[in-house]
């Protein structure tokens, strides 16, 4: 099964197998397939030619993949360009919702090389 140019996995149940187009989550997908009456836990090779067309129908009514992708990415754009507080965050590439930084937030900062303690009573002995 096909959407939008992603292939669903066969051997996925079929709530499972439709995150993998972008846009589309867990509850979406069991909320989606719930309006269209077909069972959650189905495998897309088990569907019929008019649920697939359905299917897909429901799915391509959302934002999904690269309109989706492209619409997250001038927002970005647009809060940089404000120079707004969230956009600076964005640019630095740090948390920007209120994390704590100090101890999390290790990706841009680097991770803390800690020697663990079993090391060291190797090296003094």
């Amino acid at each position: 099964m096909r959407i939008s140019g992603i292939n669903i996995p066969d051997n996925k149940q079929l709530a499972y197998g439709l995150t993998a187009v972008y846009g589309i989550g867990l509850s979406r997908s069991k909320a989606l397939l719930s309006e269209l009456k077909i069972a959650a836990d189905s495998k897309p090779e088990d569907l019929s030619t008019d649920q697939e067309n359905a299917v897909r129908e429901k799915v391509e009514a959302f934002t999904i993949e690269g309109e989706l992708k492209r619409s997250i990415a001038s927002d970005i754009k647009r809060l940089k360009d404000i120079q707004s507080y969230r956009g600076s965050r964005h640019a630095k590439r740090l948390p920007l919702r209120g994390q704590r930084t100090k101890t999390n937030a290790r990706t841009l900062k680097g991770a803390k090389k800690t020697m663990g303690s079993g090391r060291r009573k190797l090296e003094k002995t």
